[in-house]
Parts: C-alpha cells; sequence; structure tokens
C-alpha cells in the first residue's frame, strides 16, 4: 500500500491494485487525450465494473474527479501518485537491466514485480546508486522519488551513456 498526504493534510492509502488503476488511466490520458472506462478495462483486462469500482475508489480518496457518465479526470495528486509509479519502475528497470545485466525481458518483468513492493526510501537509495554506478551523479539532482526532474534526466543522460 502507498500512502499519500492530500493538500489537507490527510494520509490517503491505495492498494497496489488501486495504484495499477491509476498508473493505467494516467497513460491512457497521455497517449489518447482522454480516460475512457471502456480502455482502463480492455488495457486491464478485467470488466467495467471493476474498472468503476476503481474510480469510485480513486475519487475518494481525492486522485480522481469524476461524475456519473461524466469525464475522468486525474488531480494533482492522483497525477503525481501516477508519475511516482512509472517513476519507481524505470529506476528497478535500470537496476536490473543495467546493473545486473538481466535482459531486457527478464528486467521488465521483475521491475513490474518489485515496483509493487518497494518504499520510497529504498527506491531513492537506489536511484542514488544507479546514478553513480552509471556516472549519472554529476546531474546534482538531489534524486528523490516524489520530485520529475530526475526522470527526465535520467533518461536522457541514459541514453547518452549507453551510446558512448
Amino acid at each position: 500500500m502507498l500512502t499519500m498526504v492530500n493538500k489537507e493534510g490527510e494520509m490517503n492509502m491505495i492498494s497496489k491494485s488501486l495504484e495499477q488503476y491509476l498508473k493505467t488511466m494516467y497513460i491512457l490520458k497521455q497517449q489518447n487525450g482522454n480516460i475512457r472506462v471502456t480502455d482502463v478495462a480492455k488495457n486491464m483486462n478485467c470488466s467495467k465494473p471493476s474498472v468503476n469500482k476503481a474510480i469510485y475508489n480513486l475519487k475518494d480518496n481525492g486522485f480522481l474527479n469524476y461524475e456519473s457518465y461524466g469525464k475522468i479526470e486525474l488531480t494533482k495528486q492522483g497525477e503525481d501518485l501516477a508519475k511516482k509509479i512509472l517513476e519507481t519502475y524505470d529506476i528497478v528497470y535500470l537496476f536490473l537491466k543495467e546493473v545486473l545485466n538481466l535482459s531486457s525481458e527478464e528486467a521488465e518483468k521483475e521491475a513490474e514485480k518489485i515496483k509493487l513492493t518497494i518504499s520510497d526510501n529504498t527506491t531513492n537509495k537506489l536511484a542514488k546508486y544507479v546514478h553513480k554506478t552509471l556516472g549519472l551523479e554529476s546531474l546534482d539532482c538531489d534524486y528523490d522519488i516524489n520530485k520529475e526532474k530526475c526522470r527526465c534526466c535520467l533518461r536522457r543522460t541514459n541514453k547518452k551513456y549507453l551510446n558512448n
């Protein structure tokens, strides 16, 4: 379970299952410009009633804005959490592929599993290790899983590093 603090200072906790729904909705928004129940259900290979239940749970936790049969919109908090979920996957994947030399396929599978259980503190330490090991410590990003800057820095710099 992941815990987030909302703008009122209240703690919101969501399950790993709801994290997956949120991540899927964020990706669909980026790809299609909108989020539809049908697309979420198809993408996650689940039923529309399951998606609707997740939508209302995410709405109750402040991650979505939604009115019945209306637009599904991520709140700022929902978008931040979705980015954090994706960020965790990226860091774990880089570690497994580039540091441990797992194949891309194996690193993808393992990163999916690990990201569901890893804490923010461990992710931050892993990211700092990956930065140092891949020669990225000069980024001076002071990596933190809750900051978006490093995601862009890491990808751009890592591509340069891997091409050399």
